[in-house]
């Protein structure tokens, strides 16, 4: 027990005993001084046992209190306080709900500097691969003597790695204005089906060239929900893009929408190399199907995808089973 405490609760047994033997003292006095003494000392003893027995079980039901808000300062979350704590439990009860809080806080807080590096790193490779290559590619084309052939194929290759750094720009700039709620919506009744289909449309040569066959099961109706078009657009853009780089080949691809109470977007396919990680890891700045980062792109497209459905008041989810994967939105 707590010296303070300890000495606080001797302090106010020895007080209290005392008003009880001062009590009876005076109303006993009439049997005589030696018996109401007698008489006295004993209700102050009983008095003093009986209090220091209480106060002795109050005080264990604060040190067990005292002794959680210490273990929680430490930044222990896993202590468990299972003994009842009598009149203290209301507050036991709060400092479980507190700590749980505080675990949550402490986590995101790990997880957000984790992210932060990692972004750091992240951006610092996916600018400097094309950086290098532009550098390589500029000094080429100072050579006098290459052909005109050489020449062409040095600015195509130029074309190609600037408009890579221009997508991460463009998708770091998009995630930022999304975490500073800096984002304006435009919002118009967008016919999601068709939304999808223009994308695709963009894609069809090259699922063509993979062997992937489409299978679409839509409504026959316009399906129609209050959304940003251009940001909408976006989303169903990196969906696609990311079966373009990951569908396995000569594979289907499925499409439902759900229009019922809310309007329900699900799509599937089969990856082409196996998926350890989770689907909310996927979700994720940066992180990739493909871990060895072999792939083109900025690893933002989901991550901008679970932003733009969120701001726009949707749910976004991403499964992974087995090398089935599956993205699910709900507006």
């Amino acid at each position: 027990m707590d010296t303070r405490l300890k000495k606080e609760i001797n302090k106010r047994l020895i007080m209290a005993s005392a008003c009880v033997f001062i009590g009876v003292f005076i109303i006993s006095a009439q049997t005589g001084p030696g018996v109401a003494f007698i008489v006295a000392a004993s209700f102050a003893g009983v008095a003093y046992l009986a209090l220091n027995e209480y106060l002795g079980i109050k005080a264990n039901e604060y040190e067990m209190i005292l002794k959680a808000i210490r273990t929680l300062a430490e930044d222990n979350f896993e202590e468990q306080i299972k003994e009842n704590a009598g009149v203290f439990e209301p507050m036991k009860e709060e400092l479980l709900a507190l700590r749980e809080q505080v675990k949550k806080a402490v986590e995101a807080k790990v997880k957000s500097e984790r992210m932060k590096a990692e972004l750091v790193t992240n951006v610092s490779h996916d600018l400097k691969t094309p950086l290098t290559a532009i550098t390589t590619y500029v000094e080429l084309l100072k050579k006098e003597d290459i052909t005109e052939e050489e020449r062409k194929s040095y600015i195509e290759t130029l074309e190609k790695k600037s408009a890579r750094m221009k997508v991460l720009i463009e998708d770091l700039f998009d995630l930022s204005k999304v975490n500073s709620n800096d984002v304006t919506l435009d919002i118009s009744q967008v016919d999601v089906v068709n939304l999808m289909k223009q994308v695709v449309v963009e894609h069809n040569e090259s699922y063509e060239s993979m062997g992937l066959q489409l299978i679409w099961n839509t409504p026959e109706d316009k399906v129609e929900v209050s959304l940003d078009n251009q940001k909408t657009y976006r989303i169903f853009e990196n969906l696609f893009l990311n079966i373009e780089k990951y569908a396995m080949k000569n594979s289907r691809v499925y499409i439902d929408v759900c229009a019922d109470k809310n309007v329900e977007i699900v799509l599937r396919n089969m990856s082409e190399e196996p998926l350890h990680i989770s689907g909310e890891q996927l979700t994720e700045r940066f992180v990739r199907g493909d871990q060895a980062r072999n792939t083109e792109g900025s690893g933002l497209g989901l991550a901008i995808a679970k932003s733009f459905t969120e701001v726009q008041g949707g749910k976004f989810e991403v499964t992974v089973d087995g090398d089935l994967f599956k993205t699910k939105m709900v507006f």
